[in-house]
């Protein structure tokens, strides 16, 4: 399975954790029992994603000039989380793959504003990174 099947994978969890208190493990099983089998990438990003929520949060409200987070749609919120955490924490991932990917994921998920939306958002965050 393609790392960005695998990214789809995560962020489809990521979404669904955020209206349940569910654990992440008990997620990643429903998800393969209901749907498909998880890529170990996919595991691992949703864990450390799960690990890491709150600087992931902390980081969009940053960057995201003038919005709240309770503003942001929760699956922006969700693309935003994997794509910074990828641009954070994942050493073989470019921080452009990453920002491709989330905008793809966007355009698939959301939608073209949005997509732009979340592209100025990690631009920045990538800038104030290097």
């Amino acid at each position: 399975m393609n790392r960005y099947k695998q990214r789809e994978q995560a962020l489809l969890l990521t979404f669904e954790s955020m209206f349940t208190d569910d654990t992440a493990d008990n997620l990643c099983a429903l998800y393969e029992e209901n749907f498909e089998e998880l890529g170990d990438y996919s595991k691992a990003l949703f864990t450390g994603l799960c690990e890491n929520a709150e600087l992931l949060d902390s980081k969009i409200t940053e960057f995201a000039s003038g919005w709240r987070l309770a503003r942001i749609p929760k699956i922006n919120v969700a693309i935003l989380r994997v794509a910074i955490y990828e641009v954070m924490f994942v050493d073989d991932v470019p921080a452009s793959v990453a920002v491709n990917e989330a905008v793809e994921l966007a355009k698939k998920y959301s939608g073209t504003d949005d997509a732009s939306f979340i592209n100025g958002i990690l631009g920045s965050l990538v800038r104030e990174l290097d």
